[in-house]
């Protein structure tokens, strides 16, 4: 089995995802979130935001611009830093990441065979540039920001300030970025356009390790907790040389996609470098004042930055599976009950008013506490295999016995067991499912 193309096969059919533009032929790695995906992401980003702002007092939210000063990225180091290794095909033209090559080989059809006929490499920068204002000359430039990091480091006095905290505390931010990939790819693993879950958590020089350490444990145990398998998840530190330019030390949190290894987040010690970069290029003081010593100090910061829609991936693939049940093939996601975008599937055996009207009556006491779905199409067989294929943990069936013993029937997705309960005990028993 094909686990990669059978994903992403059931993601399309079912809509969690759509290529972007598709009416027009699409656009090369470019996606749209359909129902489905827009709650999984949806989901994924509050159990983050559960994690980190909710579950810590210490931790303040903050919602940045996309577009900042040029300033911002050139004080940053991203203008001149940021880039990737790009070499051309001499043959066609189409260009490649050095670095992402295993074979020198261009792989178009006109070009498949083993040829090193390949331009000298040069750097490319990946930031996205646009122009302000009503007219595009020099000047004028802005960039769309390729993290969210930024935002925050540059809003570190306003919200000091505005919250009057101590030292340690972080700032989250969840939110788009936007790189212009070279050779982007392998679904929504790689695109130009994507979501971060970051945290910036500032802390004393002295303390650092002691705040690395315990941010790449809490941020793995996280990914095992929304329902990753433990035996597909690893950690791998940066050597040396693959550093990013702001980093003293980083160690991912991969994935072990149909690939391979692949990164999931990324848990950096920046040392002090933003905060200093952002006070000597802007001449504001950034500084944070001990109490203790009477003296200004500029704070170290442990960066987890974890991407959204990576992780949307990642679950997908995880929770995939096949089984056989009486001779014909099952597919089901088993998704953590949380992160389902439908939590509970309603499905009267007819769409008759009685039977519709008792399936109307049980939502309207389960929506406020689940994501909930009436699905009165087809067979029950079919409507219980569609909803084993986008993870609904329960379905409650309402047959023709419901109308004269007050009962209904809830499916358990992974078990497939079948609990007859009444009614009026619906959302109690559903309520004990979910704390199990």
């Amino acid at each position: 089995m094909n686990t990669f193309d059978e994903v992403v096969k059931l993601a399309t059919k079912r809509g969690f995802v759509f290529n972007a533009s598709s009416i027009y032929g699409g656009l090369r790695s470019s996606y749209d979130y359909g129902p489905l995906g827009t709650l999984l992401k949806r989901n994924i980003a509050d159990m983050w935001w559960s994690s980190i702002v909710t579950k810590h007092n210490n931790i303040y939210p903050i919602d940045t611009a996309v577009i900042q000063s040029s300033e911002v990225w050139e004080a940053s180091g991203h203008l001149r830093e940021f880039s990737d290794p790009l070499v051309e095909c001499n043959h066609c033209n189409k260009r490649y990441r050095q670095d992402s090559m295993v074979e020198i080989i261009c792989d178009t059809p006109e070009c498949k065979k083993k040829d090193k006929s390949f331009s000298e490499p040069k750097e490319f920068n990946l930031m996205f540039e646009t122009y302000m204002g009503p007219v595009k000359e020099k000047g004028n430039e802005v960039y769309l920001r390729p993290e969210t990091a930024q935002g925050i480091y540059i809003n570190f006095s306003n919200v000091l300030r505005s919250t009057r905290t101590k030292i340690p505390f972080g700032i989250a931010n969840i939110g788009k970025s936007f790189r212009n990939e070279i050779t982007p790819g392998q679904f929504i693993f790689r695109t130009r356009e994507f979501e971060q879950m970051e945290l910036e958590f500032f802390c004393y020089q002295s303390d650092e390790q002691q705040w690395f350490d315990f941010w790449v444990k809490e941020r793995l145990d996280w990914y095992s907790i929304i329902g990753i398998n433990k035996d597909n998840l690893r950690l791998r530190k940066h050597e040396n040389q693959e550093l990013a330019h702001y980093a003293k030390s980083t160690t991912d949190i991969e994935y072990k996609y149909p690939w391979g290894w692949g990164e999931l987040e990324g848990i950096s010690n920046r040392g002090t470098f933003d905060l200093d970069a952002h006070m000597k290029s802007s001449g504001e003081d950034l500084t944070y004042f001990n109490e203790e010593n009477n003296e200004k100090i500029i704070p170290s910061v442990i960066e987890p930055a974890g991407g959204l829609t990576r992780t949307f991936f990642a679950i997908l693939l995880d929770a995939y599976s096949q089984e056989e049940v009486n001779g014909e093939v099952r597919t089901v996601l088993k998704l953590n009950k949380y992160l389902s975008p439908i939590q509970v599937a309603i499905l009267p055996l007819s769409k008759k008013e009685p039977l519709v009207k008792i399936a109307d009556e049980i939502n309207s006491y389960l929506i406020s506490d689940y994501s909930t779905e009436i699905d009165v199409t087809q067979s029950i067989g079919k409507r219980y295999r569609r909803q084993d294929e986008i993870g609904t943990p329960y379905c409650i069936t309402i047959d023709f016995d419901s109308l004269e013993d007050q009962m209904v029937t809830i499916r358990d997705r992974d078990t497939m067991d079948q609990e007859r309960v009444a009614i009026s005990d619906v959302s109690e028993v559903l309520k004990e499912k979910y704390n199990s």
